[in-house]
């Protein structure tokens, strides 16, 4: 089993950790509710996990140009 996390505007993807065992609170999952690790955590009928993130091109972009928020989608 795989966790793969990826850029939920871009599409980046941002590492794999490949894990047999994965523990919700080493990855911080346990503090999310219930809406947001719907929108964050899917998973694959193989069991890796896809955890949504955001990349740091992207967090850049929307600190200086805050309208990014409107869009679903960022090409930088």
């Amino acid at each position: 089993m795989s966790i793969h996390y990826q850029c939920r505007h871009c599409g980046v993807k941002l590492g794999t950790l490949d894990q047999t065992r994965v523990d919700a609170e080493r990855l911080g999952l346990h503090t999310l509710s219930v809406e947001e690790r719907q929108a964050i955590v899917s998973y694959d009928s193989n069991g890796d996990i896809q955890i949504k993130s955001i990349c740091e091109d992207c967090q850049e972009s929307f600190l200086r140009n805050p309208d990014n928020y409107q869009n679903d989608f960022i090409i930088h």
